[in-house]
């Protein structure tokens, strides 16, 4: 009798542990190795939505190896270079088609702007272009890096459902709608997650989430390791080019406005 009574709390015990995953809370079904980041709409996003977010981190190189990963450089469709410390939030902005230089943080805000060889002095003129600064940061770092940030801040992530783009690739859709956040917070991105390799190879743009035709679309092709991590740079007819990830830079990256003599690859 006792050893009956033993199996049974055994059994019990077994299906209780079985019945668990299913009743804890989403937050406690999200993959440790890659918590969402403070105020990521966790309430409002799909489990399958997220599970596949995380599948993606993993194939581009792991959360760890994403933290880990400290400047990155890339040239934006020809327009501006680019320097991002990610540990800093220091970036450094060089445009092609003048001699503007920006120095910005995009934590602190502050910075310093150079244009026609002229270092601004006034504080509104120093502020206008930082704001402006910060503004090419957020979309060109966007179009690198967003594979990254599905679980951003801010960010509701829904499962669409699947579809086959070009290539006869079977993809998961994720849509992303945002929350107060960044200087367009009315966007919505249509996602497309390759179903075998987990990358990221394509994106709708929706100028607002109310809107069932995107704006345009473009794919995210060609994925190459850069340090530890996978970025693409191929945008179809438009590409971000001088792709680098760097584990150093000179000193004067981030505080001169003279023309640095630098190139990352």
């Amino acid at each position: 009798m006792f050893r009956l009574s033993l199996l049974l709390c055994t059994l019990l015990s077994f299906v209780a542990c079985k019945e668990t995953p299913s009743s804890m809370p989403l937050e406690e079904k999200l993959v440790n190795d890659n918590p969402p980041m403070p105020g990521f709409d966790v309430e409002n996003s799909d489990v399958k939505a997220i599970k596949i977010a995380d599948e993606v981190m993993e194939a581009m190189g792991g959360r760890k190896a994403w933290d880990q990963t400290r400047y990155i450089a890339w040239n934006f469709f020809g327009l501006r270079d680019l320097l991002w410390d990610k540990y800093t939030g220091d970036v450094r902005i060089s445009m092609n088609n003048d001699s503007t230089i920006y120095l910005v943080n995009i934590n602190s805000d502050e910075g310093k702007v150079k244009q026609n060889n002229q270092t601004f002095t006034a504080t509104d003129s120093i502020r206008k272009y930082l704001v402006r600064a910060k503004s090419i940061w957020i979309n060109d770092s966007y179009w690198l890096v967003m594979p990254y940030k599905l679980k951003d801040s801010g960010v509701t992530l829904k499962y669409m459902g699947e579809d086959t783009i070009a290539g006869g690739i079977n993809a998961d859709v994720l849509a992303l709608t945002f929350k107060e956040v960044g200087r367009t917070p009315q966007n919505k991105y249509h996602v497309y997650v390759n179903k075998t390799s987990k990358l990221v190879e394509q994106w709708d743009y929706f100028s607002n989430a109310t809107d069932s035709i995107p704006r345009f679309s473009t794919p995210w092709t060609e994925y190459k390791p850069f340090g530890k991590i996978l970025l693409s740079g191929e945008r179809g007819n438009r590409d971000l080019t001088n792709i680098a990830v760097l584990d150093s830079v000179p000193q004067e990256a981030f505080t001169s406005l003279e023309p640095l003599e630098f190139r990352p690859n």
